[in-house]
């Protein structure tokens, strides 16, 4: 299906989809990347990337990944480290792992060819029903609702819903609204312009009514209760966790990394080694660095927000006065030079504390 938003099909068109193609006609999204000869694997692609991440963001990194693994074959050939290097920034880091993992089954059950069925897709890691929904109707015009947060926004909105989303209830109902308002034509067409209206008129914040096409029927703007709705999720005062990354530098600048286990927070990625308390620290120094000279600093505590907790990290700078190294163990430690940096995947804060151990800035580090 082209995107030239014909209407001539108008008898299969509800009056939302109606109103709502009219508008896309005219101010719709439709230079994003992915929309650029949108295959299943592209659409794909930046439908894992769109979760938790807003358009803007994604953009970049979708550009670098597709120009890394343009189809499934170098992605599913690729190593998993490489994945998370080109994955590292967006958060979330168990999408990658899975897009990675879908991409092995793709090739190896599906001759690389993404299916066309939605039970097939949902049965690859990481695509849950409105993920293989937005596939199937972006690349493949397959007439299939999808329910992501834009969608939820707009129907609550729309319909003045006075529950939380996330309830199954709740939920259940606004996959049957969705369903209801997905036209039997124009699909493609139809599931870009409700993600749009969401990320440009419909925004969590100071949503622009005035500019909305759905705004005659919508319920919350004709309560002015827009700023209510949705209901948000009942809120719980996430708990903070504290942590040590020790960051050992041997007299060469370069620093002990360790890979994660695969399950977990960042789950795959490369880390320091990290303990919980200062006990162990010290333990781990006595053990480790028992006949080596060192220097140990402290330096500022770093907060890191998950979706369910505070992580405060403690990093420890030991910097070693003489030669030492440590024997590697099945691939799991690197030396990692701070002024050479690899191809490997690193969380955010990783990342930053070695940039300041490449280029420190004196005075700020110390607790």
């Amino acid at each position: 299906m082209n995107l030239e938003y014909r209407l001539k099909n108008i008898q299969h068109h509800n009056e939302f989809s109606r109103d709502l193609l009219i508008w896309f006609r005219q101010y719709g999204r439709n230079d994003l990347p992915w929309q650029t000869n949108p295959t299943a694997y592209r659409v794909w692609i930046s439908e894992i990337m769109l979760q938790q991440t807003q358009v803007n963001s994604v953009i970049p990194y979708y550009q670098r990944f597709m120009q890394r693994f343009p189809d499934v074959f170098l992605l599913a050939t690729a190593e998993l480290d490489e994945v998370l290097y080109y994955w590292a920034g967006l958060g979330y880091y168990a999408r990658a792992r899975h897009l990675y993992q879908s991409a092995k089954q793709i090739i190896k059950q599906f001759n690389g060819i993404l299916p066309a069925e939605l039970d097939k897709l949902m049965a690859l890691p990481g695509i849950g029903r409105s993920t293989a929904g937005a596939i199937l109707a972006l690349a493949y015009q397959q007439v299939f609702p999808i329910l992501d947060g834009n969608v939820k926004r707009i129907l609550c909105r729309y319909h003045a819903i006075d529950r939380w989303a996330g309830e199954s209830a709740i939920t259940q109902k606004l996959w049957n609204l969705a369903e209801q308002y997905t036209p039997t034509v124009d699909v493609a067409a139809y599931t870009q312009a409700i993600m749009d209206l969401g990320a440009t008129v419909c925004t969590r914040a100071k949503p622009r009514c005035v500019c909305c096409p759905l705004q005659k029927n919508c319920l919350a703007y004709q309560q002015n209760k827009t700023t209510i709705y949705p209901i948000p999720k009942p809120r719980k005062v996430l708990p903070t966790k504290q942590t040590y990354f020790i960051m050992l530098q041997n007299v060469q600048g370069q620093v002990l990394l360790e890979k994660r286990q695969a399950q977990g927070i960042w789950g795959g990625l490369w880390s320091f080694p990290e303990y919980q308390t200062v006990i162990e620290v010290e333990q781990w120094c006595k053990s480790a660095l028992f006949s080596i000279d060192y220097k140990v600093e402290y330096w500022q505590t770093v907060v890191h927000t998950f979706t369910h907790f505070h992580l405060s990290i403690v990093p420890v700078h030991i910097f070693l006065q003489t030669e030492w190294q440590q024997n590697m163990v099945n691939s799991t430690q690197l030396w990692y030079d701070t002024t050479q940096p690899i191809h490997c995947g690193l969380a955010a804060p990783v990342s930053r504390l070695l940039a300041q151990l490449a280029f420190p800035k004196i005075g700020e580090r110390l607790l």
